[in-house]
């Protein structure tokens, strides 16, 4: 595992030929351990461990349909009610946190409209709460736990 600013979590892993795959346990299935992959499994644990979020209400690599083409979120929180919450966007750790990576969680939200927007290196996190009504984004100092959501 890369050095993080992250906590280390123990993850299911196995070889398959050569390529290292780990257990998402939120899809239910071995996916290839690449870079991003371990960001997005130790991100969503981080949520789940630390944070308080029920492993029942998070999704990973959600299919979403943006303008007649098909994408994938990273993760996606829901409420107890079914309704999305939270969008995290992950990326690789070699890959500096830019405008464009914010405008493509901005663009996955417009399906969504989550008021809380995540995005990740691993390295660096960074939060926005998303006011629709006032039209305001607010960027926060910390990632809130689940009950302040």
């Amino acid at each position: 595992m890369q050095k993080l600013n992250l906590p280390a979590y123990e993850f299911r892993t196995r070889m398959e030929g050569d390529r290292l795959h780990v257990l998402d346990i939120y899809r239910k299935r071995f996916v290839l351990f690449t870079p991003e992959e371990e960001v997005r499994q130790r991100f969503a644990r981080y949520l789940v461990e630390e944070k308080g979020y029920p492993v029942s209400l998070i999704l990973t690599e959600h299919t979403l349909k943006l303008n007649r083409m098909v994408r994938r979120c990273d993760i996606l929180v829901h409420r107890p009610a079914g309704t999305p919450a939270v969008l995290v966007e992950c990326k690789s750790p070699a890959v500096k946190i830019s405008r464009e990576t914010f405008d493509q969680a901005a663009r996955y939200n417009m399906v969504f409209r989550v008021r809380y927007l995540m995005v990740t290196n691993g390295l660096k996190h960074y939060c926005c709460h998303i006011d629709f009504e006032q039209r305001q984004v607010r960027y926060l100092d910390a990632i809130p736990a689940y009950g302040e959501l």
